[in-house]
């Protein structure tokens, strides 16, 4: 990988331990350097962003799209050897007296130590632990899903797939007044998350529109998709009454997903539109910039210890290469996965 660091020693540039994926579903720990920047960092935690860092482990980032899925401190190119990750939560161990010592979240791969300037942290709000933030990616990328929905008071909502965006949503909904939120997910196991969070829960698409039983045609005013699969997306439409909107949340990858419009989807005019955390709806953009929008999901965070519930599973940075295969399969129990740092 090459060197995008200017801070030397005398024996090179300096570096640190940094997981690389080096091959379909093969990844690696290696010396990489720190990068540049005015602080020096000691990663606390990170975490893995099971379906995006999915397909990078799995080479199936389409070409057209790799420009495009580049983590803001990514080394290399896609599909192979590439640093990539964006969930990191970090000491300041050296830089301006006045942020030494502090605690910070930034967009940076798996790497034990780092550089980076100082725009580019986020300070942790006082009492947010480190391994919910690590989180505060996921809930930027929910917030804008909720946003994108039009979510409002009273609401009844379908959220398909009860990953770590999915449960996000459905929290972030489910606070709204006076909205009925479901969740719905083939693993039975994430009932006890769902329950932690406020919201039914399902892994029978059949119990649709049981729980919101007197719609015609279907059940819920706004059905959010978020497992990347076609039988999730099918049944989020099947969730929504006549002129109710599906919000595509999902990244799919390389390959097709047949989308079923034929049945009801014109007689009941239903709307699919897609969600991006790149892309922010036209009315809120020229307001909520990064900074701001990062700064809101670490309140979020701060505010809601119920979300603790979703860190499910925890390994040492050491053993991430192992673990991977396991940790990213399409059928892995748990939600969210941390890594812990020495």
């Amino acid at each position: 990988m090459e060197s995008n660091s200017d801070h030397e020693t005398a024996t090179g540039p300096e570096t640190a331990p940094a997981l690389v994926y080096v091959a379909p579903g093969r990844a690696e720990l290696r010396e990489a350097p720190l990068g540049e920047g005015e602080a020096l960092l000691r990663m606390e935690v990170s975490a893995l962003s099971r379906g995006t860092e999915r397909l990078v482990f799995e080479g199936r980032v389409p070409e057209t799209e790799r420009a495009r899925m580049r983590a803001p401190f990514q080394t290399g190119e896609f599909p192979f050897p590439v640093k990539y990750g964006y969930c990191a939560v970090a000491r300041v161990e050296d830089g301006p007296p006045d942020w030494r010592g502090r605690l910070v979240f930034a967009l940076h791969p798996h790497q034990a130590r780092f550089r980076l300037p100082l725009s580019a942290l986020t300070p942790l709000p006082e009492g947010l632990p480190p391994a919910r933030a690590a989180l505060a990616a996921n809930m930027e990328t929910a917030l804008n899903v909720t946003w994108d929905a039009g979510v409002g008071p009273g609401d009844r909502v379908a959220v398909i797939g009860a990953g770590l965006v999915g449960c996000l949503v459905a929290r972030l909904c489910a606070r709204i007044p006076g909205t009925e939120v479901i969740l719905c997910d083939r693993m039975a196991s994430r009932q006890a998350a769902a329950a932690r969070l406020g919201v039914k829960f399902t892994s029978s698409p059949g119990e649709f529109p049981a729980p919101f039983a007197g719609f015609e045609g279907g059940a819920c005013d706004v059905a959010i998709h978020t497992s990347a699969s076609a039988g999730g997306l099918a049944t989020a439409l099947g969730t929504l009454g006549p002129e109710g909107r599906l919000v595509e949340a999902s990244w799919h990858g390389a390959g097709e997903t047949p989308v079923p419009l034929g049945g009801a989807f014109h007689s009941r005019r239903l709307s699919i539109v897609s969600s991006q955390v790149g892309r922010l709806p036209p009315a809120r953009a020229p307001r909520w910039d990064y900074a701001r929008r990062m700064e809101a999901a670490l309140r979020l965070l701060a505010e809601d210890d119920a979300l603790d519930a979703l860190i499910s599973t925890e390994v040492a940075f050491a053993d991430l290469p192992a673990r991977l295969p396991a940790l990213l399969a399409r059928e892995a129990e748990g939600i969210a996965t941390l890594v812990r740092y020495p």
